[in-house]
């Protein structure tokens, strides 16, 4: 190409360039010069919320329990006893874990329910949600044969193990927790719906805080609702069952993953071990 040729080219390009920037200076003078200020405000402002939106979700998904197993368990099946000792030398709370004998695969089993001779329905395992309906079909083929519920459970739905209680009263059952056997969380709920509850001294019987396990962590004001609401609700069953409700302040002082074990001496204070004597195992 000759050097006139590009020239003419060069001043084309140069002819639409300045063509260009006048068709979008028209358009822009179209606007408010604050109305355009503003617009370009709220563009930042919507990178800046969908930057957020994301790293609260990243916080979100973090925050989230660790899943849980089928059974419902996490490690370990025998908590640690909390430690009640205050700085002036108070004594630790009992920690009975040495006498107890457990089979953890077993107690992280949904929970089952077997008849065994002299109307001993044993109830072993962790107390998964829908255990209420498996035991009111067990109760129903078998319930006129039981007289006791031998209870061996790291606990687990409290819905359920409410229901279990109630179930366990209306049929004016007995309940107990025998020598070698651990009862704890949600469990010392439906050993209070025995009419009779018979403890061993050699066995295991604890109680902790409640949590729930969901896929989004609650808002603050809304788990502090809840939080009441469960204790309320724990509460009013102990007190229809016929246990003093204070001895669900032990479980409000102690943390999930550990756990307060109740003295026999406690336990009796409070009406959720009964002087009738153990029922023993079969």
């Amino acid at each position: 190409m000759s050097r006139a040729g590009s020239l003419s080219l060069a001043r084309g390009n140069s002819g639409r360039r300045r063509g260009v920037r006048a068709t979008i200076g028209r358009y822009f003078a179209r606007f408010d010069e604050g109305e355009v200020i503003r617009w370009a405000f709220r563009g930042l402002l919507i990178g800046a919320v969908g930057v957020l939106a994301m790293d609260l979700h990243d916080l979100i998904k973090a925050r989230r329990p660790a899943t849980v197993s089928p059974a419902g368990i996490t490690s370990p099946i025998l908590p640690p006893a909390v430690d009640t000792r205050d700085g002036e030398g108070g004594s630790a709370t009992v920690d009975p874990r040495d006498q107890v004998l457990v089979d953890e695969d077993r107690l992280r089993r949904p929970i089952s329910f077997t008849l065994k001779p002299g109307g001993i329905l044993a109830a072993e395992g962790f107390v998964d949600v829908g255990a209420a309906a498996r035991f009111a079909a067990e109760i129903a083929v078998r319930g006129e044969y039981v007289r006791a519920v031998l209870l061996n459970s790291p606990g687990g739905s409290l819905d359920d193990a409410i229901a279990i209680a109630r179930q366990i009263r209306a049929r004016g059952l007995a309940t107990a927790v025998v020598d070698g056997a651990f009862c704890a969380s949600s469990c010392p709920l439906m050993l209070a719906g025995g009419v009779t509850r018979s403890v061993g001294v050699k066995s295991a019987v604890g109680v902790h805080q409640f949590y729930a396990v969901g896929e989004m962590p609650a808002e603050p004001a809304q788990a502090m609702s809840d939080a009441q609401a469960t204790t309320a609700r724990i509460s009013r069953h102990l007190d229809e069952m016929g246990v003093d409700p204070a001895l669900w302040l032990h479980a409000l002082d102690t943390p999930p993953r550990a756990l307060y074990y109740l003295s026999m001496d406690e336990m009796r204070g409070f009406g959720l071990a009964t002087d009738t004597g153990p029922i023993a195992a079969k």
